[in-house]
């Protein structure tokens, strides 16, 4: 986490050398957790060596135990670690209710709209880290109107939330 805090302040000390837009008030609010996901996944096996990154392109789940598929790609495997980074403390998605190791990193940042409501700049900071083994049953589909183009999803219910608030791993202490 602190490794991903220097790589923001440096790709943001960068942007504003030349009169560009912090990184997290550039990019769409999903692509920033996007970024901040995969770097997550990227790094957490340098400090767990019994974890490696899915390779498999959209592999799940992200993190897989080291030496248990080739080439440490699974299109889908049932172990493992399935990462989430989001700007919200609860109500996360996925594409599909199913029993996963689930681990969120949830934040604070400024955002793209920020400037138009004259919104001072925030720091980006981790306000929880949570993890839980959730099953079918802590996952409810999200659905969507006839007239949405959105991508069906799968919303953690009560009971995940629950299961992965007793067994938090960080918790941003203010």
């Amino acid at each position: 986490m602190s490794e991903f805090v220097q790589f923001l302040g440096f790709i943001n000390n960068q942007l504003n050398s030349r009169g560009i837009v912090r990184l997290e008030t550039m990019l769409m609010p999903a692509n920033f957790s996007s970024v901040v996901g995969e770097f997550m996944s990227t790094n957490i096996p340098s400090q767990c060596p019994s974890l490696v990154k899915n390779t498999y392109h959209n592999g799940h789940p992200d993190l897989l135990p080291a030496g248990s598929h080739p080439g440490n790609a699974a299109q889908h495997a049932k172990d493992g670690i399935e990462i989430k980074a989001s700007r919200y403390l609860r109500g996360w998605q996925g594409h599909n209710p199913e029993d996963v190791w689930l681990m969120v990193f949830a934040y604070e940042s400024g955002r793209p709209t920020d400037e138009a409501k004259s919104v001072l700049p925030m720091p980006f900071r981790f306000l929880q880290v949570l993890c839980a083994r959730l099953t079918k049953a802590d996952w409810a589909y999200a659905g969507r109107s006839d007239k949405s183009r959105r991508t069906i999803t799968a919303s953690v219910t009560q009971s995940g939330y629950a299961k992965m608030a007793a067994n938090w791993v960080y918790r941003v202490q203010d």
